[in-house]
């Protein structure tokens, strides 16, 4: 029996070596050098299909700043499942070459944005004026409909001037100081001035995305669909998401987002966020002392509009679940 059981355990063994060798070998990395002009989105498109991997990336090196800014002569190890970032060591003379998948620099990414994600009205933006009443008295107006604004030429106005249209909805408080960070508001569509008086004028719709009514308030028109580079943080930031533009609770990818972030605080469009949430320790296990343990990655956006203090944000990575209340984090390219 005891000699069964040896040869067993042998050729248990002689299985476990051969399957870690086979994995060992599968595991083998193809070591990649950046070029100038490389991104990590572009590389993570190119090796493995899915431009939105970084969050993941991020998660597993802590050491990495912002995820499409990189230093030419770095090395990557690439992995059919993932991609590695080597630690920054200088070469020393006689280092054997590695090899270049590529010579060609990887594009910057990009967002398109359609400008009807709406933002935060914050204390002290002033509305350029406001739609007074509509043609007949009609309570709700459309595309090619006749308004009449407060605008006139003592406001500078003249025939000719496009204006853009949103509507005022809830107040919007900070999820965890419970301080008033603006008014959340959704653009309706845009008109133009076709008849201006000394404090009045009137207008014809140009375009209408939902119904638009008296009160609806007015700021400079500026064209809505735009491209959002990426841009690289000059500086550390982490914020809160305030508040979603649906209302809803619960997000995911493609939706849109308020932050407690803006220009004040040093936001710029095309600045990239990771979504973190607090890992809580297991309470059976309460009473181990245990350091703050690291945080999930849970998904990452993108800043497509910056007011003084908050921010609006395309959500374009969700792991998981994205809620109200979960924090926000850049770090600057080290």
């Amino acid at each position: 029996m005891k000699r069964v059981f040896s040869i067993g355990c042998m050729l248990l063994a002689g299985a476990l070596l051969t399957v870690g060798t086979v994995r060992a070998a599968s595991e083998e990395p193809t070591i990649y050098v950046i070029q100038k002009g490389d991104t990590l989105w572009g590389l993570s498109d190119r090796f493995l299909k899915d431009p939105f991997y970084w969050p993941n990336l991020w998660a597993r090196n802590p050491a990495i700043g912002n995820p499409h800014f990189i230093y030419p002569g770095q090395r990557v190890r690439v992995y059919p499942d993932r991609i590695e970032i080597e630690p920054r060591t200088p070469v020393s003379p006689g280092t054997p070459a590695v090899q270049r998948l590529s010579e060609e620099p990887v594009p910057e990414r990009s967002f398109l944005v359609s400008g009807s994600e709406g933002f935060l009205m914050e204390k002290g933006l002033k509305p350029s004026g406001r739609i007074i009443t509509t043609n007949q008295n009609r309570q709700i107006v459309g595309e090619d409909d006749i308004v009449y604004t407060d605008i006139g030429t003592v406001h500078g106005a003249r025939v000719g001037d496009r204006f853009s249209i949103y509507k005022k909805l809830d107040a919007i408080s900070h999820p965890v100081s419970n301080v008033i960070l603006g008014e959340k508001v959704i653009p309706l569509g845009t008109l133009q001035l076709t008849d201006v008086e000394e404090k009045v004028s009137k207008a014809i719709v140009t375009k209408s995305y939902q119904e638009i009514g008296p009160g609806s308030f007015l700021l400079p028109h500026r064209d809505k669909r735009r491209q959002i580079p990426l841009r690289a943080a000059d500086h550390d930031l982490a914020g809160y998401i305030v508040e979603t533009q649906t209302g809803n609770t619960a997000i995911g990818e493609g939706d849109i987002a308020f932050i407690d972030l803006g220009k004040k605080q040093g936001i710029e469009p095309g600045y990239f966020l990771y979504i973190l949430r607090d890992v809580v320790p297991d309470q059976q296990y309460a009473d181990i002392s245990v350091e703050k343990l690291p945080s999930e990655v849970v998904g990452a956006l993108v800043v497509v509009q910056s007011g003084e203090n908050t921010s609006t944000a395309l959500v374009v990575k969700s792991i998981d679940t994205i809620y109200r209340g979960d924090r926000v984090e850049v770090r600057k390219t080290r």
